[in-house]
């Protein structure tokens, strides 16, 4: 019998291992009940007056990598119609630089992880893909599915820019996450065939993909409304069911300290979808 995921036992670790906020997000991924003012104030604390996060908290400079985190958060808490979100969004799209990519401010050089150290090739794609997504999935309407907008033209310039950078065999010069990212943001703008070409490369490397990993792929796969028909989410559902430790949780990449936060991603990834 092929395993499949225990989402009651992955509830039960984020209940007694989350804090708060983790707690609110799960609620509102269960349930969509609505979450307390406190919460989503803690959740948006720290914002810049341009209407990014820092990437650390009194850093003082907003980052284009700590912005798309946060948004994440918010996202989980249904939050991504409140003023806090609606300015990053502004500011995200105002970042975006004449070609259609994204780079960190350079003022963030010495502290900048791999994956958004400024002016490197990988980081600049990675954050391009990050940005676009939140972008594409952040519409006053709540909504990826309508073409107008105020990113439209941000989303078009992106898309080109991603596209532009697939090889052949439909992989990307950047990180892993930057490929799930850009299927997305190229599916939401109708680039169909530069979307499966990714998928199919994304979908013969689950296998060996951490739980982590897999969690988020599936997870930004879902929010654009995929198919779980997909091959690609097929795959990454028996990849988690495959990792699921016997406590409920799945191991982060980042330490055991995230090990709530994959596993609330790995339960968006896996719940069942709303009937319309």
């Amino acid at each position: 019998m092929t395993a499949v995921v225990d989402l009651d036992a992955a509830i039960g670790y984020v209940v007694a291992h989350g804090d708060p906020v983790e707690r609110g997000r799960l609620s509102h991924l269960r349930t969509g009940a609505p979450v307390p003012e406190e919460l989503l104030e803690s959740a948006e604390a720290g914002q810049t007056a341009e209407g990014g996060w820092p990437a650390l908290v009194d850093a003082g400079i907003a980052s284009i990598d700590a912005t798309c985190f946060r948004l994440a958060e918010l996202d989980d808490l249904g939050a991504l119609g409140r003023p806090a979100a609606r300015r990053a969004l502004d500011w995200l799209a105002a970042r975006q630089l004449p070609d259609g990519g994204w780079d960190e401010d350079q003022r963030l050089a010495d502290a900048a992880p791999e994956w958004a150290r400024p002016g490197d090739p990988e980081a600049r794609l990675y954050l391009t893909a990050g940005a676009a997504f939140w972008l594409s999935v952040g519409t006053p309407a709540g909504r990826y599915d309508q073409p107008a907008g105020p990113y439209s033209e941000v989303l078009r310039s992106a898309a080109r820019l991603l596209a532009g950078q697939l090889a052949p065999d439909g992989s990307w010069p950047s990180f892993l996450a930057t490929g799930w990212l850009s299927a997305a943001v190229l599916h939401r703008q109708q680039l169909y065939y530069e979307s499966a070409r990714i998928q199919m490369v994304l979908t013969e490397r689950i296998p060996r993909l951490s739980p982590s990993n897999v969690a988020w792929l599936a997870a930004t796969l879902r929010r654009i409304d995929l198919g779980d028909e997909e091959w690609v989410l097929a795959a990454a559902r028996r990849r988690l069911a495959e990792t699921q430790r016997s406590d409920g949780g799945w191991d982060s990449d980042d330490g055991h300290r995230f090990d709530v936060h994959t596993t609330l991603t790995a339960i968006r990834a896996c719940r069942p979808l709303p009937r319309h």
